[in-house]
């Protein structure tokens, strides 16, 4: 019972090709994607690193300026 043509190893060969384009499309979408978590990711560290920063300006009752020429000044030091 014949089951259809049977395909060239050319033909063979171009379907392999398109099959492996297509994957590393789809590798090189997730790398965006991931990139883009990555970044959001960051973003939220340091907004958490920042409210804890404010934080225990707060509990000291210091403004950022304070902060700032506090900083300066130990680096002047």
């Amino acid at each position: 019972m014949p089951r259809g043509v049977r395909k060239t190893p050319l033909e063979k060969l171009q379907e392999e090709l398109k099959e492996v384009q297509e994957s590393i499309q789809q590798y090189k979408n997730s790398l965006v994607t991931l990139g883009e978590k990555e970044k959001e990711i960051q973003d939220k560290i340091k907004l958490e690193q920042f409210k804890e920063v404010s934080t225990i300006l707060d509990e000291h009752e210091m403004s950022i300026m304070d902060l700032k020429e506090l900083l300066i000044s130990s680096k002047a030091e």
